[in-house]
Formats: structure tokens, C-alpha cells, sequence
């Protein structure tokens, strides 16, 4: 076997028998329409292109007004958005693919503006965000980065309202069509706020101790297997070690004993029998790996499928593959500029170079114009 070829033994994830191991994770995009954060049929485009993945995971998608921290964001918690998300799904089932919708809270990475009503943002504990900006619109199709306000703390009747409304979104999303959903729990978002010692300090039965602080993440994914099933179900986190570039870890949730912290958590998916972990690692230039102790601690820990992200390279998440460390390998900014990616992997074919300045915002630019593989034409004699 080739080392490409390691990429296109089937796996079982759930109740799907996936084709290939090349997972397209969520990506935020902001391209969904006004008023009313809906997905459009442009964002259906988007999906069917990239349908030839083993999986694919939704772009963050917000569980409840409070929950979104940039402008043009999706939604799935009022009927126009169901029915927009509704495009997505056929779409994608259409070309054969399964599809899994995020679902996402930011928290206090936010903003007041983007707020019911103007109000500070929600959070553990009223601590505010270090290194991290919020991005509202100032005029149609414009907007601006800004520092998100001090939040307020949630009440712990708040908190048990929260968990209902994940239960709700994930409800939303099967009516929608989607094959399952994820948990957002990376990135210094909400479930993470709770997670994390740096942004919880609550003293109630839902901060201090791991345990507690871990509490908010096991009562929500109790609550979402209730309504699809652990087979329709996985979580994203980002467990991150250490870095020497302290400006990237731009929430500055590293916390003091990583490894014990998120093996802690996927204690908690094993024991629901989630389908997949998704770790997306970090990703820039010289961010540090993943210790291997600690991948080898996961599979030790964890018997569902194991995906990651990060700065991988097709080689690199080949080797990875081959390891048995992983099950799947997730490419974000090479699936966004290669919608053929699996069959370009398959192939050895080039890859498109990506368009940085068309990642987030505006229309077909960046978006569906990437072109699939078209071999040169043959030279004939003269």
C-alpha cells in the first residue's frame, strides 16, 4: 500500500461506513444570509463540492442568539434556519456524502453588538477574553475586529437552561437532515470557558475542581445523546501544551496540566459512547505537535474514531494514519481551496494554492470557484 492509499480504507464512524478518511472539519466562512443568519444555496454549493469527503462537519453553527461572536454566521435554532440548513443536507446526500452540523456557543468571545438587546456576553465567570476580538458588521457586507467587553457571569439556572437549548439544536439539526451532530467544546469557546481554570473560577458545583469545571460538558453531552444517539454524536477539542508564540494562543486557555484535563474529558465521551473525538491541534507556523504520550494516552483512553486537524500536510496525516494513532485526518484550508480533494489525494494530482483574503466574508470569490483537477491535454506530433 502506497501512502496515500492508507486514506481510502473504509471506516465505520456511528452507523456510517465511510468510503475514505479525509474529513472536511468545520470552517467558519460568514457567508450566511441577512437577516436571520441562514444557510443559502450558495452554502449548499459549497457542501456538494466537498460531498466527496469520508465526513464532514458544518461550520460553527450557533445554538441561540447569545451564542454568536461573529457577524454572518449560521444559526439553527429558529424554523428559517432549519429549512436553510435543510439545502445543505440534501445536497450533500445527494452526492452520497454525511454530513454532521457543529454546534456552537462562543460565550464571552463576543461582543454587544451581536447581542440580544445589546447586552454583555455570557460566560462562566465574568472574566474577560485575553487576545481575541469579536467581528461585527458596520455596514452591509463591511465589518470590523473589536475586543469583546467584560461578560457576565451565568446563573447556575441559566446554565441548566443551556444545556437544554444544546439538546434543542441538536434536535434542530436532525430535522434539518443532518447525519448527527458535534460539540464545540475547542477554540476557548463556551463548553471550554468551563473547562478551563483560566476562565472558570466559579465556586459552585460548576467550577473549582476538574470535576467540576468538566460538569457543564458531561450534562450537555448526556442531554444530546438523549436526542440523536451516541452513534450520531462527537466533539472537538483543542488541548493545547504549550506554544512560543504567545500571541497565537489567543484566548490563553493552556492550562496548567493539559494532558490530565482533556484525557479527563474523553473519559466522559467513552463513557457516553460517542462516536469521535476531533482534536483540532494547533495550527501555525511554529506551533508546537502534540506530545506522542499523549496521543497514545487517547487511544489508550478512547475507543471511538479519532480524528485530527491541524497543520497536516497529506503526507504527514498519512503517516499519522498509519501509526493506528488516528482514524481520520481532517484538511481544512487544502479542502477549502481543493473541493476535489480525496480524488486529488488518490491521484498524487496538484493542489490549488488557497486565497487568504477569501476566507471569511463576500460571495463565490474563494468560496465555490475553486476548480476541480482537469488533466493537461495530451501534446500530439507534428
Amino acid at each position: 500500500m502506497t501512502s496515500n492509499q492508507v486514506y481510502f480504507k473504509q471506516v465505520k464512524l456511528g452507523r456510517h461506513k465511510l468510503t475514505n478518511r479525509i474529513v472536511l472539519p468545520p470552517l467558519t466562512r460568514q457567508r450566511a444570509a441577512q437577516p436571520g443568519d441562514t444557510a443559502t444555496d450558495l452554502m449548499a454549493e459549497y457542501y456538494r463540492q466537498r460531498a466527496s469527503a469520508g465526513f464532514m462537519v458544518t461550520e460553527g453553527t450557533q445554538i441561540e442568539p447569545r451564542g454568536q461572536g461573529y457577524s454572518w454566521t449560521p444559526g439553527i435554532y429558529t424554523k428559517e434556519q432549519i429549512n436553510g440548513w435543510r439545502k445543505v443536507t440534501n445536497a450533500v446526500h445527494e452526492e452520497g456524502g454525511v454530513i454532521f452540523a457543529q454546534l456552537w456557543h462562543v460565550g464571552r468571545v463576543s461582543h454587544n453588538a451581536l447581542q440580544p438587546n445589546g447586552e454583555a456576553p455570557v460566560a462562566p465567570s465574568a472574566i474577560t477574553p485575553q487576545k481575541v476580538k469579536a467581528f461585527i458588521e458596520t455596514a452591509p457586507g463591511e465589518g470590523k475586529l473589536v475586543l469583546p467587553p467584560q461578560p457576565r457571569e451565568l446563573s447556575v439556572a441559566e446554565i441548566k437552561e443551556l444545556v437544554g437549548l444544546y439538546a434543542q439544536a441538536a434536535r434542530n439539526a436532525i430535522e434539518a437532515g443532518f447525519d448527527g451532530v458535534e460539540l464545540h467544546c475547542a477554540n476557548g469557546y463556551l463548553i471550554n470557558q468551563f473547562i478551563s481554570e483560566h476562565a472558570n473560577t466559579r465556586t459552585d458545583e460548576y467550577g473549582g475542581s476538574l470535576e467540576n469545571r468538566l460538569r457543564f460538558l458531561r450534562e450537555i453531552v448526556d442531554a444530546v445523546v438523549d436526542v440523536v444517539g451516541a452513534d450520531r454524536m462527537g466533539v472537538r477539542f483543542t488541548p493545547l501544551f504549550e506554544t512560543t508564540d504567545q500571541d497565537r494562543v489567543y484566548i490563553g486557555l493552556v492550562e496548567t496540566d493539559p494532558h490530565n484535563t482533556y484525557i479527563e474529558a474523553i473519559k466522559i465521551l467513552e463513557n457516553a459512547g460517542v462516536a469521535y473525538l476531533s482534536i483540532a491541534e494547533a495550527d501555525w507556523e511554529n506551533a508546537p505537535d502534540l506530545p506522542v504520550t499523549f496521543r497514545q494516552a487517547v487511544r489508550d483512553t478512547y475507543s471511538g474514531r479519532v480524528i485530527y486537524a491541524g497543520k497536516y500536510t497529506v503526507e504527514r496525516g498519512a503517516r499519522l494514519l498509519e501509526t493506528g494513532l488516528a482514524d481520520m485526518i481532517a484538511f481544512g484550508r487544502t479542502f477549502i481551496a481543493n473541493p476535489d480533494l480525496p480524488a486529488r489525494i488518490a491521484n498524487n494530482w496538484p493542489l490549488n494554492q488557497l486565497d487568504p483574503a477569501t476566507l471569511y466574508g463576500g460571495a463565490e470569490k474563494g468560496f465555490t470557484d475553486y476548480p476541480t483537477y482537469k488533466a493537461p491535454a495530451l501534446k500530439t506530433a507534428i
